[in-house]
């Protein structure tokens, strides 16, 4: 039986027939040597992802442990269980200031994550949906201050803080923290707002509908999923901020009240031991200062996920 076909009136003699496939015939390249380098690069991306999830997840559940250990535990086996769970080392934890640095940093994050989405998603959408002159500039300048280092500008920082007036203050340091999350806030939003619908924006605009109407009302809905992802990024990057704080938020003689935030109160927890060495403490107050980003990103996980792959197509 020839294997000769005919395809819309040409004869094929490369097209395989029933036979070829019964024996077992199949294009040349399939099952070859891209489906083995695929799945030996499976194995080590998984793998890879398998050991940087066991570095993160090892040292968490050290310190959890730590928290409820006693000094002498801790130094006796880092990973025995402890034999005693109580919450001891949590309430002395609080009560050395850790609850007035966990507050601090709340105020402070209430305003500055707002603002920051609010105006880094108008600046985005203006960059992203109109065109003017000077619209390449304004874009390049924001994702020049994503790339400039922070160490640079902290004594200018400083000292146009203190002209301010605003030098261990709350407002100052949330003008500071929105200044610093903004250049990443454009540049994500900046590529999320250009892969939205074209069609609804112009249906708007016909309707009559205003820009600050076509704003909060047609395109903000539809970007939910990216400013929810940009800002879950923008509460660990704040949360977690140290050297900023560190140097806007001393406390001076002539302030009334000590304004440090939580990662300066680690530290700060950190100090009063001296020698005293109750390690537990110091393990709570950490435990305390992780526990409600991690409670965060578990939650809107996927959220973020969706944002992430969302933006990236069109």
């Amino acid at each position: 039986m020839s294997n000769t076909r005919t395809i819309d009136g040409v004869a094929k003699d490369a097209v395989p027939g029933p036979r070829d496939a019964k024996n077992g015939a199949r294009p040349q390249g399939a099952g070859g040597k891209g489906d083995d380098e695929g799945k030996v690069l499976n194995v080590f991306s998984h793998g890879f992802l398998i050991l940087w999830s066991v570095m993160i997840v090892l040292p968490l559940i050290w310190l959890l442990l730590g928290s409820f250990k006693t000094d002498t535990e801790i130094g006796s086996s880092a990973w025995s269980w402890p034999s005693n769970w109580n919450f001891d080392a949590f309430g002395r934890a609080w009560e050395k200031g850790i609850g007035d640095y966990f507050a601090n940093t709340l105020i402070v994050l209430v305003f500055s994550i707002p603002l920051t989405m609010l105006l880094g998603a108008m600046a985005a959408y203006v960059l992203a949906r109109y065109e003017f002159r000077g619209n390449r500039f304004f874009y390049y300048f924001f994702v020049a201050g994503a790339m400039f280092p922070v160490y640079l500008g902290l004594v200018p920082l400083y000292f146009l803080v203190d002209m301010l007036g605003m030098l261990n203050t709350y407002q100052g340091l949330i003008l500071v923290y929105i200044a610093y999350s903004l250049p990443f806030t454009v540049f994500f939003m900046h590529a999320f707002f250009r892969t939205l619908p074209t069609a609804i924006h112009e249906a708007a605009v016909i309707d009559g509908a205003s820009h600050t109407r076509i704003f909060f009302q047609v395109m903000v809905p539809m970007a939910k999923p990216g400013l929810l992802s940009v800002g879950i990024f923008n509460v660990l990057g704040q949360w977690n901020q140290y050297i900023l704080p560190m140097t806007l938020m001393q406390q001076q003689s002539g302030f009334d009240k000590d304004r440090s935030v939580l990662t300066q109160g680690l530290v700060l927890l950190n100090q009063q031991q001296g020698y005293e060495g109750d390690l537990p403490v110091i393990f709570a107050g950490m435990t305390i200062a992780m526990l409600p980003v991690i409670v965060v990103y578990l939650s809107f996980q996927r959220q973020v996920q969706s944002g992430l792959t969302a933006g990236t197509l069109k």
